[in-house]
């Protein structure tokens, strides 16, 4: 197909990035992907073009405690970046989802506050545009002894399939725009001069990880042996369970090189290859140590970091199936590790990845399978573990009665359930639960009929339950 013809839209998408206040770095890394989806690419990752990690040439976590006390001494030349972009919509909020109540009524954004404070290390909320006055005005309210640092995620403009032109949608203007997802953070913290400052202040290191994560924090061993090494770029990875099937997973290059594969990346007819965790036995944490010395020196030569470019086909609005097709161009930031030479990654416990992507998480998070002090924030109940149980229970909410956060709350009004010892939960209907409920082992809850079900106080449920 010829392009050419299409070429003068790059003008269009340019002048109208400039008007919305974008700066050349933005503009120019959105051109250099909008050249590429121009030409035909489609930022897939075949198979055939990437192999298996051979699981000895990862290193465990555990293993690297004598690098510790390093980590300990390193603390004050280290920032904890928190991505904090997003709105939990697909939960039913309407506000930034690290000012949801997740424990012990503090929210994501006061137990990240707690964590903080009990380092010596920054911390730095790289906001969106959606999150960013909000959780301003929060952190006004709370007043933290010490304010975190906060910059501002960029927005692409959104292109129409149809044409590959920009998007006019007088309706809702601010459906023109995506997120380019959290492969932005290395533009974002460099444009907005955060990178520079951190650098004046001695700043060398970097920790990223997502808001909804509590299991994610600065961690002596992993930061001593990421300094001690000399690492510009690592990865924290997980081997792969049964439920991870869908997360994006580790690989190697024919080059030699680490490579993450997303699986908006996977072509169609490499599903079942990506999905099998004997063969890809690794996914990304999204726990990401970077050099900031490396990273601004990198960005100084490159003008881009040229991330691998993921395309995503969608609705303009995403409430409207039958509104224009676009194009959102997104990158990921562990793809990163695909573009330096000695990146690497590591080995981390289940217990470092605890994120809130459903009101299913949301009530594992919330019940007893998990304690919260403020001394040492969020991890599982040793009770759990003791019972040889995995850090996550495997639960499965009817979305029709438990798909957004107002309608868990309202089902589970009078407190979670206990869950130290169950296994898996799945619960279908419209069920709603009184005081100290117990449930243990494996159990599936069903109710049919009009009318709610209610399970009593103090009830203990071993076993599936129909109301």
């Amino acid at each position: 197909m010829n392009f050419a013809p299409m070429l003068p839209h790059l003008g269009e998408f340019a002048a109208k990035m400039a008007k919305a206040g974008l700066k050349p770095l933005v503009i120019d890394t959105f051109a250099h992907y909008y050249r590429k989806l121009l030409g035909g690419a489609t930022g897939l990752i075949h198979d055939a073009d990437i192999q298996p990690v051979d699981p000895a040439e990862i290193p465990h976590a555990e293993a690297l405690g004598g690098h510790a006390a390093a980590g300990k001494r390193l603390m004050p030349r280290t920032v904890r970046i928190v991505l904090n972009g997003g709105l939990g919509t697909s939960m039913g909020l309407i506000g930034p989802k690290s000012l949801l109540t997740v424990k012990q009524g503090r929210s994501f954004l006061e137990i990240i506050l707690r964590q903080a404070e009990l380092t010596d290390s920054r911390l730095a909320l790289m906001n969106s545009f959606n999150t960013h006055t909000a959780t301003l005005a929060a952190l006004e309210r709370l007043k933290p002894a010490r304010m975190p640092l906060s910059f501002l995620q960029h927005k692409f403009p959104k292109i129409l399939q149809g044409g590959l032109g920009p998007v006019n949608w007088p309706a809702n203007r601010e459906l023109e725009w995506n997120p380019p997802g959290h492969g932005d953070v290395y533009a974002a913290l460099y444009a907005s001069g955060m990178l520079a400052a951190l650098l004046r202040d001695g700043v060398r290191y970097a920790f990223i990880c997502n808001a909804d994560n509590l299991g994610a924090n600065i961690d002596d061993a992993l930061l001593g042996y990421f300094a001690e090494k000399g690492l510009p770029f690592m990865m924290e990875v997980a081997e792969k369970t049964p439920a991870d099937i869908k997360g994006g997973h580790l690989a190697r290059l024919r080059s030699g090189r680490l490579v993450l594969r997303e699986s908006a990346q996977c072509p169609k007819e490499d599903v079942a290859a990506f999905e099998d965790i004997r063969r890809y036995r690794f996914f990304n944490t999204n726990n990401i140590w970077v050099n900031l010395e490396f990273l601004q020196e990198l960005i100084r030569k490159q003008r881009i970091v040229d991330l691998p470019m993921i395309v995503n086909p969608k609705p303009l609005d995403p409430r409207d199936a039958k509104s224009p097709p676009v194009y959102q161009i997104e990158t990921a930031m562990g793809s990163a590790i695909s573009l330096i030479d000695g990146a690497a990654a590591v080995r981390v416990a289940r217990a470092r990845f605890l994120p809130v992507k459903t009101c299913g998480d949301l009530l594992g998070i919330r019940s007893d399978c998990f304690v919260y002090s403020e001394r040492d924030g969020l991890n599982v109940n040793p009770a759990r573990a003791a019972g040889g149980r995995s850090e996550r229970i495997k639960i499965r909410l009817d979305p029709a009665f438990y798909g957004k956060f107002d309608q868990l709350e309202q089902r589970f009004a009078q407190g979670e359930p206990s869950l130290v010892a169950c296994d898996e939960l799945t619960i279908q209907g419209d069920v709603h639960f009184e005081k100290e409920v117990v449930i243990r082992g494996a159990v599936t809850i069903t109710r049919s009929g009009g009318s709610p079900g209610r399970i009593k106080r103090g009830t203990v449920i071993e076993g599936d339950l129909a109301l």
